[in-house]
């Protein structure tokens, strides 16, 4: 979920000509490694479902609002 939140990420930046892939590469490396860290420190403290859970419904918004822009972007509604 956290690489498709970057790669949804980038192709709207792409589309709105402000795509850099130096900001890329880091969003994309620190969505997942903060993705994964976060579902770490659920699993150790034993809330590792809740935390899942948690990371799935945010990037998911995320996601669902950069698509929500591409849309815009490309048939101008």
């Amino acid at each position: 979920m956290a690489a498709l939140d970057a790669v949804f990420g980038g192709f709207r930046a792409f589309l709105d000509g402000i795509f850099d892939d130096k900001v890329f590469v880091v969003s994309f490396l620190s969505n997942v490694v903060i993705a994964a860290a976060i579902v770490w420190v659920g699993d150790k403290l034993g809330v590792g479902g809740q935390l899942s859970t948690g990371v799935i419904v945010v990037l998911g918004i995320r996601i669902f609002s950069n698509v929500a822009a591409i849309r815009r972007h490309l048939f101008h509604a």
